[in-house]
């Protein structure tokens, strides 16, 4: 038998290859999707324009719903007195809450992306219509597998391949059509609707924005907020699966009502806000909903020079800089659309809500982002959750409010609703309340008794002021008097077993209301609670198991 041999260099070439894998997968794929998914460098929006004089007879409000991305707690200056560093000052994000409320607990839908944005846009708990995990594309399972490997964590990541290996791209998969969308419900009873940004909630069988209730829609297709080398940008990267399969599936591009991509023509926060701009004025003499979704301050992080050197006085780190960039970008977004309100005579009668869809997240390697409290995107603890919540309508709600109790992300389906004068649907069990008469003090007491959070074995109850946080992991079962603990700094488990076993009972009632997911979940993922992914394990640090 002949004996082959191998050059020795190509032994070193796939010994490398192998090594460094995760890099070539990461640095290859945005240059295949480039091929197979082109950008045209230029593009434009169409927006509707409305009647060119305005029927004083219409006193409903314009109504504007902005959602930010991954915003913590601590980001902005109005509930902790400087984000970023502790030094940066939001002035714009905290007028929206001193013209009208603070909410100081706001509540996110879900720990994640996806899962908030279905409860937002819908009044419901995502889990009543199997929108329970975010749709990952073919390959992320390796991939995080590959990092996982290579970093040798403690803590290991759980993939289960055999629920995965034949599925086919599902990251597109989306909301079921049955559903009915607040801008349904708000075209139906003759607004103008406009989504720009962020959708997350699909774009094929009939779950795009277009085919969601609104007029029109400039989607984000890629989720740079420019190019990588682009002259005017300061990037930040970490070595982490999150970040690497970002950068690694990112694009400069969007898309407007369903035609081709092509690239933005600015920072991707001022350019949506243009956009934005661009819907008040057109269509500023007749009631319109404008959904503004922005990818701020979500990795990867990008962030503009000049929004860099503004707060290099604040810190010396780099990775803060650009995020606090970011965050400066975001606030003077706000600041735009609030400016084109008052130029237009608009502000009196519109209302704008505020808020993010979840916590900040610790894939970004940075400290007290949440602060006060305890955890991050992905966990159910306050971290992950407990987010900047704020509303303002002049006409309605007397300025420099705070509303201390909770109000959740199912209540803004009820509140533009109602005061857009429409009809909620009276089909289906829907689960969000109006704030409005609570805030105007019209009705008093607490909107929810009970609040539910569900994420595979990762299922949480909060209720009458006590919380618990179960998994499938016996010894990861917390329970809180937030009441008491707000932080979240004393596990009651052990003191207090009857409270408990009400609790848990409380959710055994919930989930028989609830249905299976549309997607299985394929990873269980640790996440450190009181460090972020950049900082290393240490025996009796506390983990929560995340599944996705």
């Amino acid at each position: 038998m002949k004996k082959i041999i191998i050059p020795s260099f190509l032994i070193l070439i796939a010994i490398l290859t192998w090594q460094y894998r995760v890099n070539i997968v990461v640095w290859s794929i945005p240059r295949v999707l480039n091929i197979i998914r082109p950008v045209l460098s230029e593009g434009t929006s169409n927006w509707q324009k409305g009647p060119t004089v305005k029927d004083f007879k219409e006193q409903r409000p314009n109504i504007i719903l902005i959602l930010a991305d991954d915003l913590g707690f601590n980001d902005i200056s109005l509930y902790n007195g400087g984000a970023g560093s502790g030094l940066l000052m939001t002035p714009n994000i905290d007028k929206i809450a001193k013209d009208g409320v603070t909410f100081e607990n706001g509540y996110a839908a879900n720990a994640m992306c996806a899962q908030s944005r279905a409860s937002i846009m819908t009044g419901r708990y995502s889990t009543r219509f199997g929108f329970e995990f975010t749709p990952l594309f073919p390959g992320a399972t390796k991939l995080i597998e590959w990092i996982d490997s290579i970093n040798d964590p403690v803590l290991k990541t759980e993939i289960e391949h055999s629920m995965y290996a034949d599925a086919a791209d599902v990251f597109s998969a989306g909301m079921p059509t049955q559903e009915i969308t607040v801008a349904e419900v708000l075209r139906d009873a003759g607004y103008y609707t406009a989504h720009v940004g962020k959708w997350h909630l699909g774009r094929v069988d009939g779950s795009h924005p277009i085919d969601q209730g609104f007029d029109d829609s400039l989607l984000m297709e890629g989720g740079l907020y420019l190019p990588e080398n682009h002259k005017n940008v300061v990037n930040a990267k970490f070595d982490n699966a999150i970040d690497n399969m970002v950068w690694a599936r990112s694009q400069y591009s969007v898309s407007f009502n369903k035609g081709p991509a092509f690239a933005p023509d600015s920072y991707l926060t001022d350019y949506y806000t243009d956009e934005a701009i661009k819907v008040i004025q057109n269509n500023k003499n007749r009631p319109f909903f404008l959904y503004l979704a922005h990818w701020a301050v979500h990795n990867p992080l990008q962030a503009l020079k000049n929004d860099v050197d503004s707060v290099k006085h604040h810190t010396k780190h780099h990775n803060l800089q650009v995020y606090s960039g970011m965050i400066g970008a975001l606030d003077r977004s706000i600041g735009r659309i609030i400016e084109v309100l008052d130029k237009n005579n608009l502000s009196e009668n519109t209302l704008i809500i505020l808020t993010s869809d979840n916590g900040g997240a610790s894939y970004i390697e940075l400290e007290d982002i949440n602060k006060p409290y305890r955890g991050w995107k992905l966990t159910h603890f306050e971290g992950g959750m407990h987010i900047p919540f704020m509303a303002k309508w002049p006409r309605e709600i007397k300025a420099g409010q705070k509303f201390v109790p909770a109000v959740h992300h199912n209540d803004i389906f009820h509140t533009i609703v109602n005061a857009a004068e429409a009809k909620i649907p009276n089909d289906r069990k829907l689960d969000g309340i109006d704030f409005m008469p609570y805030v105007k003090g019209l009705k008093s007491g607490e909107l929810h008794q009970t609040l539910f959070w569900r994420q595979g074995h990762q299922q949480t109850v909060l209720h009458q002021g006590w919380k618990l946080i179960r998994t499938n992991k016996i010894q990861h079962k917390w329970l809180f008097n937030l009441s008491e603990d707000p932080t979240e700094k004393n596990n009651l488990v052990v003191e207090y077993p009857e409270k408990v076993e009400e609790l848990d009972n409380l959710l055994k009632k919930h989930n028989l209301e609830q249905i299976e997911s549309m997607w299985p979940s394929v990873i269980n993922g640790p996440i450190l609670i009181d460090k972020h992914s950049g900082q290393h394990y240490e025996e009796g640090d506390e983990y929560i198991y995340w599944p996705n």
